[in-house]
């Protein structure tokens, strides 16, 4: 069977990928850095679902982790496709000049580092250099890379448009090995995120600014990272698809 590997797949856009990829015939590696119990959760809703699934505890920032990671999807079952979506604010929101060393570190360390040793496992076991079947991969960025976040998560917006870099240029790289790999950008999106930051009414506040008058989904957005995992987006490479309501 076809395994997916998700990052940061217990909550929010991650725990909704997971579920569709289950309901489109995946096999799914629900990868959590914290609490097991969300991850545990999902596990459970995949299964009932019909299709296989294990939860790896892995900080994607670990290159010893993120092998152990990859490691368990290879005995799962034959890897086909990749959805990074771990990533971290920092939490604390504010302008740049309030931020410390270490929380920019660990933004950067996991949304930019975390993505590249996961999208580099995931090359050394998708491309035909190294005899892999092929696959794709789907990095998760932010409509923050384009609009800055200024006043808020500056450093995260930072480390999104990195992913995005990333993205265009890999794409490229890979592209005749049978890997295609592309972004789906969210934009606002109803999670458990802004309240963890300590702004719960942030979803209320910036709504009037969409021009779709709401923020999304997260079942939203992992429609589009179905989509672009799929047959159907099999000439699109190197894109950043933007999911946003217009903003």
């Amino acid at each position: 069977m076809s395994v997916l590997v998700v990052t940061g797949g217990s909550r929010g856009i991650g725990a909704s990928v997971c579920e569709l990829a289950a309901r489109r015939g995946y096999d799914v590696v629900v990868n959590y850095s914290g609490d097991s119990e969300p991850a545990e959760r999902v596990v459970h809703r995949v299964r009932e679902l019909g299709r296989k699934a294990l939860s790896v505890r892995a900080d994607v920032a670990d290159e010893r982790q993120v092998r152990k990671l990859f490691g368990v999807a290879g005995e799962v079952g034959s890897l086909a496709g990749v959805v990074n979506n771990a990533a971290v604010t920092g939490n604390t929101p504010g302008r740049l000049d309030e931020q410390s060393a270490d929380t920019v570190r660990r933004v950067l360390e996991v949304n930019v580092g975390g993505v590249f040793l996961c999208c580099r496992e995931a090359v050394r076991r998708l491309s035909t250099k190294y005899g892999g079947p092929g696959g794709a991969i789907v990095n998760i960025s932010s409509t923050a890379a384009r609009t800055g976040s200024a006043g808020e998560w500056v450093h995260y917006a930072a480390s999104k448009a990195a992913v995005d870099t990333l993205t265009f240029g890999l794409a490229q790289e890979v592209a005749a090995e049978g890997v295609r790999v592309n972004a789906v950008a969210p934009g606002l999106v109803a999670t458990g995120l802004h309240a963890a930051a300590g702004m719960p009414d942030r979803l209320q506040r910036l709504a009037p600014g969409i021009p779709m008058g709401r923020p999304g989904e997260p079942d939203e957005i992992a429609e589009a990272v179905l989509w672009l995992l799929s047959p159907a987006a099999s000439f699109t490479a190197g894109a950043v698809l933007e999911v946003g309501g217009g903003r």
